[in-house]
């Protein structure tokens, strides 16, 4: 491969150069003339393949920086010129102008929870003295930044009710500085922790477990390889410098650590992982000195979590031979599998998580892709359902042992998230927080079908939408998935999604092959070599909604993040006329070279490396990078931001590069780069406010639907 450095200035130059040539194959928008570097040439297995853009993997150089200036030109220039532009802008400002609270958590005789009073880029974390004291702020992080980029990612009260750890985030970046604060006195102490990622905060004694790594270059900080994760100590009012190491793998390098500890401070586990799912688990008797980890695992097959204690049994989270996931029970005298005790066995509905509060354990489980909670006593007997306020999500019910009061939320497609207060003995919950927001759900219809994939699979989809809008096969349609990393997407109620629906849209979203909506088998027939099932069953939800005249191919825009960008990417790629609109973010797009950026290496356990030639092959046949033919495409708006270190902007960067020079259509094909933001969690309010104003613009403006 040539020298990055002189093909950088190469491309700076032919950029410069060309930026105001307008090639007869652009006749419709005059894009921002891209430098195409035949010379780099990587062999697959013995088979060449060019890597025109490799020059704008370097976010740092000048051609590159010239390159998103151009891009963002065009795309802005474009998007301001759609006259509802400003009235989705007004829209979006004023439905999400509401206040809104978090659940609340117990810590002795404070509460602490989190709010935002609707305008807020962040919002702010609070503490009261009992459940009707009066509020006073304990953290705003809207006071660190001026533009609202500076959020709080982690955030942790010690065992004793001394001490809040939490972790700041600068731009969205998965990187994350620990700091600490006395709640007593709300003075933040000398303690403060870099480099670290991926990592939550486990108390022990005077301080505290993490995960981080050891300082590496800040130049390169947003797309280098992390390898050699560790877990450390920290001790209050001590320097990082004198964090002990608690384990890691020097023969491993790209194994990742996460530690934590049961509430008592009795035990501690160690998750390793290589990739995103599967894991390694080791626990530890944090009561004997000098007691060792012992391994419970030994493969990265399946998935287990410490979950609590019970004395010296202990209540591990597990999918081993159990696809929909058990919890079993076990002790450290004899960890040996023939040794394990069901004690929540596994069901043919998917266990989603297990928590325990005063004398109750609280078991939720996905159903069709809506919360079921069942009640257990503490022998792990069954002793009744949690009454949910209907169909949608619950993502579990939390409190502590020694506390009668635990409180949970529900929330749906057409309904915000309300909290609710549990008596845990009398079982009697009451309405504890439900937000006043300028959105009635009895006008809107949400509805669930299950529709026909290639192979005969039977897929759930929700479809959402007002109850005047007709569907005569002319509504505007957005068909959302996501499809991979064993994730669900499960309902919840989105001011994004409301605004779009009020404005005579339809918002469905396909429960696609990938993710983990019926556990682990779901989660399989969506990976490595069977991802073309992924892409089918997305293809078949856009069918079935044209099919059953919900709307048509002129006014259907499909949309997907991250391994959803990749699904809008491969989608389409394989069928450029299935939509009018493609809207990928911040999506995984060469799937070749994608291992070798930041985290993307654990991937690879989802995706297969094209390091080995069986997964290339199959890479090759989907990559939508190397699958872009000529063809008249639909409108495209790739988004990404210039921070995202997670999946690098070098994937939107390369993929419109290449849209972008083969387009033969009329149809725009442009990219969003969001300044100063990442992959998208920690987003100021204001930003994506902005985001999906010119989102919806380009949208309905490309859909041929004008708002009034």
């Amino acid at each position: 491969m040539k020298n990055l450095f002189n093909i950088s200035i190469i491309a700076s130059l032919l950029f410069t150069a060309c930026a105001d040539k307008k090639e007869e194959k652009q006749s419709a928008f005059n894009y921002p003339e891209t430098y195409r570097d035949s010379t780099v040439v990587d062999d697959y297995h013995g088979q060449k393949i060019i890597d025109y853009y490799r020059w704008l993997e370097n976010e740092n150089s000048d051609s590159t920086k010239n390159w998103v200036i151009a891009q963002n030109k065009l795309t802005f220039d474009y998007i301001n010129k759609i006259p509802f532009r400003q009235k989705l802008y007004d829209d979006l400002k004023g439905m999400w102008n509401y206040e809104s609270i978090s659940t609340p958590s117990k810590h002795g005789e404070y509460y602490v929870y989190s709010k935002n009073d609707g305008v807020q880029n962040q919002s702010v974390y609070y503490i009261k003295k009992g459940i009707d004291g009066e509020e006073e702020i304990l953290l705003d992080p809207n006071t660190l930044s001026d533009d609202g980029t500076v959020s709080v990612s982690t955030f942790s009260i010690s065992n004793d009710n001394k001490y809040l750890a939490y972790g700041l985030s600068v731009a969205g970046s998965d990187w994350k500085d620990f700091k600490v604060m006395n709640l007593e006195t709300k003075e933040i102490m000398t303690d403060f922790i870099t480099w670290v990622k991926f990592s939550g905060v486990s108390w022990y004694k005077n301080g505290f477990f993490y995960s981080g790594y050891t300082p590496q270059k800040d130049e390169n900080k947003l797309t280098q390889k992390n390898e050699f994760a560790k877990v450390f100590y920290h001790e209050l009012g001590t320097d990082q410098k004198e964090d002990n190491i608690i384990f890691e793998d020097k023969e491993h390098p790209l194994r990742g650590f996460y530690a934590s500890v049961t509430d008592n401070e009795k035990y501690m586990s160690i998750v390793a992982s290589e990739g995103t799912s599967g894991n390694m688990i080791y626990l530890k008797d944090l009561t004997k000195p000098n007691s060792k980890f012992i391994q419970i695992t030994n493969n990265f097959e399946n998935d287990t979590w410490l979950v609590d204690n019970f004395e010296n049994k202990l209540l591990l989270f597990t999918n081993i031979d159990a696809p929909n996931n058990k919890v079993i029970q076990l002790t450290l005298d004899n960890v040996a599998k023939e040794n394990w005790v069901d004690f929540v066995p596994e069901k043919e509905t998917k266990l989603e998580s297990i928590s325990v509060a005063g004398g109750r354990i609280f078991t939720t489980y996905l159903q069709d892709v809506s919360s079921k909670i069942e009640i257990l006593n503490m022998d792990g007997t069954y002793h009744s359902d949690l009454k949910l306020p209907g169909k949608g999500i619950c993502h579990g019910v939390y409190g502590k042992k020694g506390e009668n009061t635990a409180f949970y939320s529900f929330s749906s497609y057409l309904n915000p998230s309300t909290s609710y207060e549990l008596n845990v003995e009398t079982l009697e919950a009451k309405e504890y927080f439900k937000p006043a927001i300028d959105f009635n759900s009895e006008d809107y219809i949400s509805e669930q079908v299950f529709y026909t994939s290639a192979d005969g699979e039977k897929i759930p989809m929700f479809i959402n939408y007002h109850k005047d809008t007709k569907l005569g096969g002319n509504a505007p349609c957005l068909l959302y998935a996501y499809g991979g990393f064993n994730i669900s997407i499960t309902p919840s109620f989105s001011v994004v999604n409301a605004v779009f629906m009020k404005n005579g849209g339809i918002y469905a979203v396909a429960n696609i092959r990938g993710g983990s909506e019926y556990g682990e088998k779901w989660h399989k027939a969506g990976m490595l070599d069977k991802k073309q099932n992924v892409f089918n069953d997305f293809i078949a939800a856009a069918d079935y909604l044209k099919e059953n005249n919900y709307t048509s191919t002129d006014k259907l825009a499909l949309h997907g993040r991250s391994n959803g960008g990749l699904l809008m990417g491969a989608v389409m790629t394989q069928r450029p006329d299935l939509a009018a609109v493609v809207l990928p973010g911040v999506g995984v797009l060469d799937m070749l070279r994608y291992h070798k950026f930041t985290i993307g290496w654990a991937w690879a356990v989802e995706y297969g490396s094209s390091d080995e030639k069986k997964h290339f092959d199959n890479l090759m046949k989907y990559s939508p990078l190397h699958n872009i033919k000529e063809a008249k495409y639909p409108a495209t708006l790739v988004l990404t931001g210039d921070h995202d270190d997670r999946v690098v902007p070098a994937h939107s960067f390369k993929f419109i590069s290449e849209l972008q020079y083969k387009q033969k259509g009329d149809k725009p094909v442009m990219v969003r780069i969001d300044v100063n933001a990442g992959h998208g969690a920690g987003k100021p309010k204001e930003k994506s406010i902005g985001e999906w104003a010119d989102i919806w613009a380009f949208t309905f403006h490309n859909l041929n639907h004008t708002i009034k």
